[in-house]
């Protein structure tokens, strides 16, 4: 492959030394979508007559995307180390093989060295992120769709460190799913259509993650809804099901009109006539793009993420999309639906950092719903006794973690948290299912309990998900999530530096969700794995494709977050390994808005642990200590106190009766909305319709019928057919008359003749005299 280095400033091109097998993987990483893509055909076709009904298809097909999402990451990893810029290159620079029609592109630019007073004070933090040595390296490689007019619509795909890393995590939670989905779904009536339409939201994710225009991800957007909308009515001979996957429907739907609108924002304001996402990015970070588009295009695109990824207000539809099986609620939480609109942030940041002018600032949009949402997201998981809506609600929380370090500008927090949450919350949805599996349930409070006796496996892993979702050292979520709390820049920091802004509230609001976070998963833990059994049967203890999952799974919940640990956690012949996760996976590039970053505090690590703990500790003396007491004492199987605060105090019921109510949200938008809409709208739309659109419809009938037959009995019959009928009397009148002259005698002619004759005569005379 011959590759020129041409520099953005001048116009000389130089030779560049790349590794050609690394640069191939990266080239054709379009073979990853395509591979479980084919496998949906093959298994929608062919599977029924398979051995194993198409479940072996599907597994192999993931299977070896996965492998060549690992190779993949190797060879950018690679890509990103060894990359150097000659010293002669500007900032900006671009790989072009011209060998063919298709663009292959290597977008790349070398960091500006800080400015003191800017990215200075960064310290250890700054070195690590910013190295301006070693430039970032997207990959782009598209070909012309079709022209219309002047506007060319590209398909390629664009791949960088956040593309590969949610290849890799997209493909191995989908394998282990697809795995365990062979034991969890053995058996059912649709098996071979299942283990589809799982292949085809595996491609389609894929798909949305590799795309390097904004209207190729509006097809992988809207291919991921569609599979969630399948498959979470997978049951749909049952209402609540079906149910529930149309609410899920319409309810993004919503969220579609902001990404078209923001979509059609970008082509004209920034993309100039082109949906291309370097194009868009690098004109916003450029300057060349009004600040009012860019404010009008974020908000629109905090809709789509609103409904798609779950966020307050928008998040109804997620708890009811438990109904679905549960491996399709693990694959939806963990690495898919509503992974997308977290994606679709990271990948159009300059829109957001510019368009709501993250930097140095203390409040917008995205940042202030993703607050509310991880705080009033976790509150509902108090009163839910369904372990999927608990875990659905702590997937929103976690979700607005994510939209929260967005907002605030931490971007590698937000991802890196994108990355561990997946592995631990998808530990904690199989580990529901196999729980689920052995008691044919998912109520806590009426058909489990006591299960770490019959389910050891299930409970081990269960609990190390949970700890690490609550942030607990040194488990993943610890790491993760304290970089977000770090990037608020808040009070400080508590002796910290850095971040984009001063995120007093927002750094709060994440406190008290640790604490959240912390609490309802103690309560689950007891109410399904401790206490007396309170289902029927005996239950048992899940089988190696179920329990095999759940493991590897434990295991990233154990250790991703030593991916990346912060400056000066490590020191001497170690300290690369610090901030890898940032290096590899964090563009510093054209397209990418120089974001700053947050020197680790310690002070912040051990005040948000204690509070994570004390959330634990409450939880733990309440149910573990209080409950259980009672239970022993009174020999009763009891999951609450009762006499607790609940019921000694009114405050306490209305806050109790509002979550249980869900905020009334779902009243809102089922009863007064959709109600008042079916309802009284619907009334008055057809009293309108009968008394004044069609009344005025049937009045102008009748006024023409009336003009009509005024017309005819006045104009027609007698003026028209009068004056017909007059000339016709008068003609025969006349005819009449002469008719008399035609007696056929001769002499009267001769006689007749004469007289005219003379007359004539006579007139000629009097003429000529004169």
């Amino acid at each position: 492959m011959n590759l020129l280095l041409l520099a953005a400033e001048g116009a000389t091109s130089v030779p560049l030394a790349v590794s050609d097998g690394a640069n191939w993987f990266l080239e054709h990483a379009w073979i990853v979508p395509l591979l479980p893509a084919l496998s949906f055909l093959v298994i929608l076709f062919f599977g029924k007559r398979m051995p194993r009904k198409g479940a072996e298809v599907g597994i192999a097909a993931v299977g070896l995307a996965f492998l060549f999402s690992v190779v993949a990451g190797i060879a950018w990893i690679d890509h990103r180390d060894n990359f150097t810029l000659p010293e002669e290159s500007g900032e900006h620079a671009l790989v072009i093989d011209g060998s063919s029609e298709s663009v292959d592109q290597i977008v790349l630019a070398a960091e500006e060295t800080p400015a003191e007073g800017d990215h200075a004070e960064e310290g250890a933090a700054g070195e690590a992120h910013g190295e301006a040595e070693s430039p970032t390296i997207a990959v782009h490689s598209s070909t012309t769709w079709f022209h219309n007019g002047d506007v060319a619509f590209d398909a390629g795909i664009l791949v960088d460190g956040l593309s590969v890393v949610l290849l890799f995590v997209v493909t191995l939670v989908s394998l282990l799913v697809h795995i365990y989905s062979t034991d969890y779904v053995a058996g059912d009536r649709r098996y071979t259509h299942f283990f589809a339409f799982l292949s085809l939201f595996t491609a389609s994710m894929l798909f949305f993650v590799l795309s390097d225009n904004i209207l190729q991800m509006i097809v992988g957007w809207e291919l991921v809804g569609v599979c969630s909308w399948v498959l979470i009515g997978h049951w749909w001979e049952e209402k609540p099901n079906s149910d529930a996957a149309m609410k899920a429907f319409l309810t993004n739907r919503v969220g579609d009109v902001g990404l078209l609108v923001g979509v059609i924002i970008l082509f004209w304001a920034a993309g100039h006539g082109s949906f291309d996402i370097l194009t868009i990015n690098s004109n916003i970070i450029s300057g060349g793009v009004s600040h009012t588009a860019l404010v009008v295009a974020a908000m629109s695109l905090t809709t789509a993420v609103m409904s798609k990824s779950g966020q307050f207000v928008l998040h109804t539809w997620l708890p009811d999309a438990m109904a679905g099986p549960t491996p399709v609620s693990a694959l939806i939480h963990a690495a898919t639906m509503v992974v997308a609109g977290i994606y679709m942030v990271a990948r159009l940041y300059p829109v957001f950092f510019e368009g709501m002018q993250i930097g140095g600032s203390s409040i917008n949009l995205l940042a202030t719903i993703g607050a509310i949402t991880l705080v009033f997201g976790g509150l509902l998981a108090f009163v839910q006794n369904d372990i999927k809506k608990v875990l659905a609600y702590s997937t929103i929380s976690q979700l607005g973690y994510m939209a929260m370090a967005l907002g605030v500008g931490a971007w590698t927090a937000a991802v890196f948290h994108l990355f561990t949450h997946a592995f631990f919350k998808a530990c904690l949805f199989l580990g529901a299912g196999s729980a689920s599996h052995a008691v044919h349930s998912f109520d806590m409070k009426t058909d489990m309990g006591g299960l770490r006796k019959w389910m050891p496996h299930t409970y081990r892993t269960f609990v190390v998900a949970s700890l690490a979702l609550a942030g607990v050292f040194p488990l993943a979520g610890f790491w993760s999530k304290d970089e977000i709390l770090a990037g608020t820049g808040g009070w400080g920091l508590f002796g910290g530096t850095g971040g984009n802004g001063a995120y007093t509230f927002h750094l709060v609001m994440g406190t008290v969700g640790a604490a959240l976070t912390g609490a309802y998963m103690t309560r689950v833990i007891y109410l399904t794995f401790f206490g007396e059994f309170r289902g029927h049967g005996t239950p048992h203890e899940s089988g190696r494709r179920i329990i095999v999952p759940l493991y590897i799974l434990a295991a990233f919940a154990l250790f991703a977050g030593l991916f990346n640990l912060p400056a000066g956690f490590i020191t001497g012949n170690h300290s690369s390994w610090q901030e890898r996760f940032g290096h590899y996976v964090e563009p510093v590039a054209g397209y990418f808005p120089p974001i700053s970053h947050a020197t680790p505090s310690y002070s912040l690590a051990i005040a948000s642990s204690l509070v994570a703990l004390a959330g634990i500790g409450y939880a733990y003396w309440y149910y573990f200590v209080k409950v259980d007491r009672l239970a022993r004492a009174t020999g009763e199987s009891l999951t609450e106190l009762p006499d607790g605060f609940v019921s000694k105090s009114s405050v306490a019921r209305a806050g109790h009766t509002l979550l249980v109510e869900k905020y009334y949200l779902d009243h809102l938008y089922t009863d007064v909305i959709a109600g008042t809409t079916k309802g009284a709208i619907a009334r008055g739309a057809n009293w309108v319709n009968q008394n004044v659109i069609d009344g005025t419809v049937d009045l102008a009938g009748r006024t023409s019928v009336k003009a009509g037959q005024l017309t005819y009995d006045k104009i027609d019959q007698a003026v028209v057919d009068g004056t017909v009928n007059g000339s016709g009397r008068i003609s025969d009148a006349l005819g009449g008359i002469f008719r008399r002259v035609q007696t056929g005698k001769v002499q009267q002619y001769a006689a007749l003749l004469f007289a005219g004759a003379a007359i004539l005569g006579g007139i000629l005379v009097v003429v000529l005299s004169l």
